[in-house]
């Protein structure tokens, strides 16, 4: 037996692993004690790993649609009819009818991460949709505006904070996200070991709140004008701290004035949070000697996303918070992300709403429309029309709103080619499945997720086992954008393209002011860089990166080579005050009050007048799940039904219904059915139903998942509903009305 390190790729905890192989088959996973980010922690999913490799339904060979059904093929003949079905839509339709959906995963794969840009720049495509716009577009926003960078987030310094309040985050459940922390829960205990506050804010008492100091329930889609009273709070009683932070923000005044109509009265009916927890608390945030605020999907995914997640950063920024021990602070990556990287055409600011989409005039934000505007695009007959989809690494019939509308529209396409490693929901309408690689079988790197961890450390895996010839990610991605510009497959070129590609980013870095390598000779950086693929990207931005050797340069820096011979990680401490680097505003000043965001403020104004419906639902997730593709491992399905529509006991009396008995739930979007569990953890007026369910269609080919099939939540989100500075979805806060079924 060979005991394998590697870290886990399924969330932002990025978990150090021991593997244990024996006979070609994994036999067990447990967290590894002598890494240095993880110490040994470990959650469900990640013991699962060798479940997932192994798996009997994972598709390893491309599949094609023949009769009605699949059947196996070669690459060379899958390509050959992607090429086909893709080629004749541009010619029948032209390139506007062809689009492509990029999935979450993406983000967690050593592939597809590195090689998606080069994918949307490579193949032309006019419009690309994403999961970004139904989980963290308005965090995207705010950075983008207030900092410079749509992916200047920054993250939470959770070991040296002494006052943490947190909104629309339940870590128990999924670690940090946008926050990246082994055992987050362990590190909330540890706040309060030392003398701390942890406030948790959400209309459901989560596990988390078993490590907070305090749990206060919200009305679902009022955090931003709860937010905005403890402001008005600050400026009220002069509590505005600036600190370090003087002198570089734009917008106070501007600030100061917006907030004065949200007094802790005036919310505390929409809010249910009563006036005098709201001055208690903006008390507590001010005086802490090291505070942070922290807002996730809870806050992004609502009416008011944008709101709620400025509000968070304003907040930050008035206590003096942001870009300081303990409070808010950004990583500093051993290797960066070509996230990162400064775009030329954003250095006059992000301009939005440069275009409209077609059907529904939804106005473009950082590049994207709404996901949901794709079941519209297919459905619409007209000029445009999209007729030939692209999916990669992504379940959008699961997991954007209106997902049965999309199902349905999905037959509608005259082609369709998913890179996935299921027959799935979305999966299982394509004409060709192009299959990647397990995690198993390939090296891994988080790209992006180190960008928000709370230590600046490295963790490099070589890949556990041979995939033989089959091609990686990357290599299916290149294919796809040449056979999208036409090109036979026969005579696409991969090294070729990665060459183009890799050159081509070398020569942008050694001409961008502030590159480590700004000035050095392009073709010697090439020709220093061994390798191909994701590899040598990674190996470019360890050597280009805080600690590289910087090709040469500095003869004891780090690289990819020296990285890999520290399986445990490297460490290279703490987070350090970065403002100067990371700030990319025209102004050269934190924006604090971009007008794209504060013309929403009159709509937020308006919900305070409105009556709250008598019964909302939010969405939750589950320790075991990680969005609707861990649902086919035996051991993560083990118990009791985990799909079930969470009740006060107020609300259930009122509705007449007992647990374990059914629910028809009904929106204005659509209707599902579901088991009720009765529970005091719900504020009473909200109900929690959980995402990334809704296994039982025809088709899918999940023998497992099929068994527990759920119901999917997205039927209920209304497909034009949206946070309207951002397109973000909503699927936090729609009212909703339930029935009790009658036992059969």
């Amino acid at each position: 037996m060979a005991v394998h390190k590697r870290s886990c790729p399924l969330c932002e905890a990025m978990c150090g692993l021991l593997v244990s192989v024996e006979g070609g088959r994994v036999t067990r996973i447990r967290g590894n004690p002598d890494h240095v980010w993880s110490r040994g922690h470990l959650c469900p999913k990640g013991t699962a790993l060798g479940d997932l490799h192994h798996d009997p339904d994972r598709v390893r060979v491309p599949l094609v649609r023949e009769n009605g059904g699949f059947r196996e093929a070669s690459w060379s003949e899958a390509f050959e009819r992607v090429a086909s079905g893709i080629g004749g839509v541009r010619r029948r339709h032209g390139p506007q009818a062809v689009t492509a959906y990029i999935g979450n995963p993406t983000a967690h794969n050593f592939s597809l991460s590195r090689y998606v840009p080069a994918f949307i720049a490579m193949s032309g495509l006019p419009v690309v949709y994403s999961a970004g716009t139904v989980d963290q577009w308005p965090q995207n926003l705010v950075a983008a505006l207030l900092y410079g960078g749509m992916w200047s987030i920054p993250t939470v310094d959770l070991d040296r904070t002494t006052y943490l309040l947190m909104l629309g985050a339940n870590p128990h459940a999924s670690q940090g996200s946008l926050l990246a922390a082994p055992d987050l829960t362990g590190r909330l205990d540890a706040i309060r070991r030392r003398g701390g506050r942890v406030v948790v804010v959400d209309p459901r008492r989560t596990g988390t709140c078993r490590h907070a100091s305090e749990w206060i329930p919200i009305q679902p889609g009022t955090d931003a004008a709860w937010l905005l009273a403890i402001a008005r709070i600050l400026f009220e009683e002069d509590r505005v701290r600036l600190g370090h932070l003087e002198g570089r923000v734009a917008g106070l005044s501007e600030v100061r004035r917006r907030c004065a109509p949200f007094t802790p009265e005036r919310v505390a009916g929409p809010t249910r949070i009563p006036a005098e927890t709201t001055r208690r608390i903006a008390r507590e945030l001010s005086s802490a000697p090291a505070a942070a605020v922290y807002g996730r999907i809870g806050i992004c995914t609502q009416a008011f996303g944008t709101l709620a997640s400025w509000a968070v950063e304003v907040l930050n920024v008035l206590t003096g918070n942001l870009d300081r021990e303990g409070g808010r602070m950004w990583s500093d990556p051993v290797a960066w992300s070509l996230t990162s990287l400064p775009d030329p055409a954003h250095e006059g600011g992000f301009p939005l709403d440069r275009y409209r989409s077609r059907v529904r005039g939804a106005p473009e934000v950082l590049g994207q429309f709404p996901a949901s505007c794709l079941i519209e695009e297919i459905e619409t007959p007209g000029e445009g029309q999209v007729r030939a989809l692209i999916v990669i690494a992504g379940n959008p019939a699961v997991s954007i709103p209106g997902a049965d509308r999309l199902d349905a529209a999905l037959d509608q396409l005259e082609f369709m080619v998913s890179v996935d490693n299921y027959v799935n929901e979305t999966s299982h309408h394509a004409d060709v499945i192009l299959p990647g690689l397990s995690a198993l079988e390939q090296p891994h790197y988080d790209e992006l997720i180190w960008s928000w961890a709370i230590r600046n450390a490295a963790s490099y895996s070589p890949p556990l086992f041979d995939p033989g010839d089959r091609p990686a990610e990357w290599e299916i991605l290149l294919t796809l954008a040449a056979i999208c510009q036409g090109a036979k497959p026969g005579d696409v070129d991969v090294a070729a393209l990665d060459q183009l590609f890799f050159a081509g980013l070398v020569a942008g870095l050694c001409q961008m002011p502030g590159s480590r390598i700004h000035g050095r000779d392009p073709e010697e950086i090439v020709a220093r860089s061994a390798g191909r693929g994701p590899e040598r990207l990674l190996d470019l931005a360890i050597r280009s990166g805080p600690h590289g050797d910087l090709f040469g340069a500095r003869p004891d820096g780090l690289t990819l080579e020296e990285l890999a011979r520290h399986p445990d990680g490297l460490d290279f401490g703490a987070l350090r005050p970065r403002l100067d680097e990371v700030l990319r505003t025209p102004s050269g000043r934190i924006e604090l009050a971009p007008d794209p965001i504060l013309s929403d403020l009159p709509r937020l104004e308006a919900r305070l007048e409105e009556s709250a419906p008598p019964l909302v639902l939010v969405s939750r997730r589950d320790l075991r799940s990680n969005n609707s593709w861990m649902h086919n491992v035996p051991r993560l399905m083990a118990g009791r039904g985990r799909c079930t529509l969470l009740l006060h006991p107020r609300d259930a009396e009122r509705a007449g219904v007992r647990s374990g008995e059914r629910v028809r739930v009904r929106s204005r979007a659509g209707v599902v059915e579901a088991p009720v569990e009765i529970t005091e953890e719900m504020m009473p007026g909200v109900a929690c139903l959980p995402h990334g369910w809704g296994h039982d269609r025809p088709g899918v080919r999940l023998r497992v998942a099929r068994q527990h099939p759920g119901v999917c939540n997205n039927v209920l989100a209304p497909v034009h509903l949206v946070d309207r500075p951002s397109g973000n979805a909503v699927v936090n806060g729609i009212p909703i009305e339930i029935e009790r079924i009658p036992p059969s």
